[in-house]
């Protein structure tokens, strides 16, 4: 047998990295940092170009579990959210993909359910399969129980290599990327009071789900600060059925009580839209109605739908570039918020 005709019998695993290198013309420690990426050093932007050009000619695939082993993680990046049907979540978990995929990772989302148990249970396979980051966005439930056993085992998981950011999730010790739901729902308040609102039904979900408390509690606060009466408050589910159930109840005696529904997200301001139109009334002439997440449907509601702006795409971007950032340490980052008036809660 000729030697090109016995290398070609030896050859059976397909093209290695030595090969890649060759093609591409790099090293070949370049050629992998280019594919495994580095902590130390970094691979210029027309040698990863020749790399993953040289791979794809000759049909070279980076071996996963071989990378796990040399850097402790795959190339995946893990998003845990409570609810991938919430626009809220949907919009974060945009901004996660756009962002790891610009960095050549692939990711994976999981959903909790808004089951804190389920999100334990998430965490601790996920740390089996070892992505390269854990992403978890969703409300804290206080009293859940889990809080410990969830930072044990993310702390475990970072002590191995692996990056965890939370979203929205202050008071666990990892870095977060921290909305300010307070500030946002206190300047709604100011607002609509400056559009002539006074009687205010608020509708809020259960006390112990972080999010809805600190939005419930920032918009109590500037109703007390504009020296506005009691609100009347109705905690229900923290969903589209949960704002049209509670604004029924409002509604129930046929004549309005309230002047505005307010709600701690929009798709439970969605449904008290609708439960308005079903008693008969018109939202925005009749009733006011706001929310708070700004979410894609919003501006084209009849009426367009008043709430507090998150930059969600961007929360889910500044959460995976914390997350694969040099800086080692618990960092805490702002996202400020903005009220957006719109045909909802027109001046009274």
């Amino acid at each position: 047998m000729d030697g090109a005709a016995g290398r070609r019998g030896r050859r059976t695993s397909g093209p290695t990295l030595h090969d890649v290198a060759r093609e591409a013309g790099v090293s070949v420690a370049t050629a992998s940092r280019a594919f495994n990426g580095s902590s130390t050093r970094n691979v210029k932007p027309e040698y990863i170009s020749r790399v993953l050009a040289a791979a794809e000619r000759i049909g070279y695939q980076p071996h996963l579990s071989a990378q796990a082993i040399a850097l402790g993680s795959t190339r995946t990046a893990a998003l845990v959210v409570s609810d991938i049907d919430d626009p809220y979540f949907s919009s974060i978990a945009a901004g996660v993909i756009t962002a790891a995929q610009a960095q050549r990772l692939i990711p994976t989302v999981a959903i909790a359910d808004r089951s804190p148990d389920r999100e334990l249970q998430i965490v601790r396979t996920l740390r089996g399969q070892r992505p390269r980051v854990i992403i978890i966005a969703g409300s804290r439930i206080d009293g859940s129980g889990t809080d410990g056993a969830l930072s044990e085992e993310l702390e475990a998981y970072q002590a191995a290599g692996g990056r965890v950011v939370l979203v929205s999730q202050e008071g666990l010790p990892f870095s977060t990327v921290a909305i300010d739901n307070g500030g946002g729902a206190r300047a709604l308040a100011e607002a609509l009071v400056g559009r002539g609102y006074r009687r205010f039904g608020v509708l809020c979900a259960a006390p112990a789900i972080r999010t809805s408390h600190d939005r419930c509690g920032g918009f109590l606060a500037g109703l007390a600060a504009a020296g506005v009466p009691d609100p009347t408050v109705v905690e229900t589910a923290f969903t589209r059925a949960g704002g049209y159930d509670a604004t029924h109840e409002l509604l129930r005696g046929g004549r309005p009580t309230v002047d505005a529904v307010v709600a701690v997200n929009d798709v439970m301001a969605i449904g008290a839209m609708t439960a308005i139109r079903d008693a008969g009334l018109v939202p925005g002439r009749d009733v006011g109605v706001a929310g708070f997440d700004d979410i894609s449907w919003c501006a084209d509601l009849d009426p367009a739908l008043s709430t507090v702006a998150v930059p969600l795409h961007e929360v889910g971007v500044t959460a995976m570039r914390l997350a694969l950032g040099d800086d080692r340490g618990v960092r805490v980052v702002p996202v400020a918020t903005s009220v957006v008036l719109r045909d909802s809660t027109p001046p009274r």
